[in-house]
């Protein structure tokens, strides 16, 4: 199991934040922040298939430079999917590795092919992970513009994203995580059909949740974690 460890992911220039944003709805602000695996929480919602729509040799953005010490030049392995539910888009992400630890310690997440990051993380107790950020994308980062191919109409003018980086033997993989509309949509829908349910269907879903939040709880058990990368990430509290 992974070691939600306790460090802290550099904001670059206070966009990325800690803690959502006050205006940000219940549901946005829960799964901005929620540990574990998004994929295994996406399958609560219905069936989860991936598409890879990129690997590729790069270099970083901005804000990843920023958060992680890498040089504007310095290469790094991309990985870009989307995750699916029902067949309908409801995450675009992002991942990257410095070129050297994607052909040592990351190596794997070159041979993943269609299966999920997730395969690599969760299983690894050498694994641990800083807390997660999050942002309102504008059409500005370059994320925004990889999302907006997911997104069947007019894209809002913001997106929501969040971000945390995994460390293994000290080497970083970051991971950003970019929610599309389908996902907030299909939440709210849901959340209306529990509103006009009847008392013992409401109480059903109430009792659904708290499983559901007790097992979100033991995939994220903080447990205590190596000393991070001295470029990407600095102990502090969650």
């Amino acid at each position: 199991m992974i070691r939600a460890g306790r460090l802290r992911l550099a904001a670059a220039r206070g966009a990325w934040r800690a803690t959502p944003r006050p205006s940000f709805t219940f549901d946005q602000k829960d799964w901005l922040t929620r540990g574990g695996s998004l994929t295994a929480h996406l399958r609560m919602l219905g069936s989860v298939t991936l598409r890879v729509t990129r690997e590729a040799v790069a270099c970083a953005w901005a804000d990843e430079r920023a958060a992680l010490g890498v040089a504007r030049r310095e290469r790094v392995w991309v990985r870009e999917v989307v995750l699916l539910v029902q067949g309908v888009p409801f995450v675009a992400a992002h991942s990257i590795a410095p070129l050297a630890a994607s052909r040592g310690v990351w190596q794997s997440m070159r041979r993943l092919s269609s299966r999920p990051l997730a395969e690599l993380l969760y299983d690894d107790g050498s694994v641990s992970r800083s807390a997660l950020v999050s942002v309102r994308l504008t059409s500005r980062h370059p994320l925004f513009d990889l999302a907006r191919r997911e997104i069947a109409a007019q894209p809002p003018h913001g997106l929501l994203a969040r971000r945390s980086v995994f460390l293994r033997r000290g080497k970083p993989l970051m991971v950003t995580e970019c929610m599309l509309p389908a996902l907030w949509a299909h939440l709210e829908a849901r959340n209306s059909r529990e509103k006009g349910a009847s008392p013992a269907v409401r109480r059903l879903a109430g009792d659904t949740a708290a499983t559901a939040h007790d097992r979100r709880g033991r995939l994220a058990r903080p447990l205590h974690a190596p000393h991070p990368h001295p470029h990407s990430v600095r102990p502090k509290s969650s």
